[in-house]
């Protein structure tokens, strides 16, 4: 495993600052884990403090990309045993400008159990990523560590909510309100005791009953708008209006950077988002997820698996690269990667590039590639090449 040393201060200077807001020329400190100053002015630091100094000579610095649906473990499995998606390596996520994750359990959450996504999310800590998790799956009642989500939420750190539960998918178990609901009031509850997010991550399928259950949950109990989070709901074209409706009652909504076909009845994670701030809704209310190591099974009218294809984290950053290609401004286009997923997760260090955030930041090149990461104050990605790896990604290779 790759470690490089890790300075006691880090200074850059000369960058063009997105925080995601337009902050114009600045220099920025880091130490240990935390940006500890920005300013107009390069500061006059002692050289016994051995400061790494490093000019990038204009380049667009903006906050790291935060990605709230990733399974860290490995998806798939609709199609047998053999179709299990491995687990997804530290640098798939850096190598896209990706430094804090949010792992989760899918179809499978039988053989593939909460307490080992808890551990894969606690390596990905250690390796210097910032990795959290939901507790649950597909289905209800919801598997979990401590026998409830209340438990996991209070008892386990890294366990922000529960999901992805799943809607309108013959995958799913077909869940009554009755039940969505005492699973949603355990999330809040437990995120009330912790200040931890609590929400319910709901992944959306395609059947024709949308988002009837969150639009019930919403006029028939009193739980708040906040802990509804649905997810995919760019997959159908009605869904989508669907979904942009929720957010006048203040649901925030995720969509999925997955391929989309031109014929096909869905949005692409970039037409989804033009087509959402054309329509006036919300600026804070919707995310992007890469939905990366998960399977995209296509069906048959039988419902097995006709075709598949494997999540990307680094759709993330080819969604952003492609809003600025369309001259989407980028100060418009980073909330739905960045701050308005730290809201959602109530990740209050991260999102953000100010003075006491957590320092993670992601330097672009002149055609909105990413060039540089820095995770939590560390270098993980020089000039597009990993400088920190996972102890194993060398013998896959």
């Amino acid at each position: 495993m790759d470690t490089p040393p890790h300075p006691s201060l880090t200074l850059l200077t000369n960058l063009e600052l997105f925080a995601p807001e337009p902050l114009g020329r600045r220099h920025l400190l880091v130490t240990g884990d935390r940006i500890l100053w920005i300013g107009e002015a390069v500061p006059a630091l002692d050289r016994g403090l051995g400061t790494e100094v490093v000019d990038l000579a204009g380049h667009r610095v903006i906050p790291g990309l935060i990605d709230a649906h990733v399974h860290l473990t490995g998806g798939g499995g609709e199609a047998g045993f053999e179709t299990r998606v491995p687990p997804v390596p530290l640098t798939r996520f850096t190598l896209g400008g990706i430094t804090t994750v949010v792992g989760l359990l899918g179809t499978d959450d039988l053989t593939r159990a909460p307490a080992d996504l808890l551990a894969t999310t606690r390596g990905l800590n250690a390796l210097g990523l910032s990795a959290y998790c939901f507790t649950g799956g597909y289905h209800l009642p919801p598997v979990t560590v401590t026998g409830s989500v209340r438990g996991d939420i209070v008892h386990c750190d890294p366990v922000l909510g529960v999901g992805e539960v799943a809607l309108s998918d013959h995958r799913s178990s077909q869940p009554t309100l009755e039940q969505l609901l005492q699973v949603a009031a355990e999330a809040h509850v437990a995120g009330l005791m912790t200040g931890k997010a609590g929400i319910v991550h709901l992944h959306l399928g395609d059947g024709a009953r949308g988002l009837e259950l969150v639009r019930r949950a919403l006029a028939e109990s009193e739980l708040p708008a906040r802990v509804w989070h649905p997810t995919h709901v760019n997959r159908r074209r009605a869904l989508f209006e669907e979904a942009v409706a929720l957010t006048a009652q203040g649901v925030t909504v995720d969509v999925t950077a997955f391929p989309v076909a031109p014929e096909e009845d869905a949005w692409s994670a970039e037409d989804a988002l033009q087509r959402y701030w054309a329509a006036g809704a919300p600026a804070e209310r919707i995310t992007v997820s890469s939905d990366g190591g998960g399977c995209l099974p296509e069906f048959d009218a039988d419902g097995r698996v006709a075709r598949m294809g494997v999540g990307d984290p680094g759709a993330l950053a080819g969604t952003l690269r492609a809003l600025l290609g369309r001259g989407v401004p980028l100060a418009q286009a980073l909330p739905p990667f960045t701050a308005n997923v730290a809201r959602v997760l109530r990740l209050g260090r991260k999102g953000r590039l100010a003075v006491g955030a957590d320092a993670d930041l992601v330097v672009l090149d002149e055609a909105g590639n990413v060039q540089d990461v820095m995770a939590q104050g560390r270098w993980h990605v020089r000039a597009r090449r990993p400088v920190v790896q996972g102890p194993f990604e060398e013998a896959a290779r």
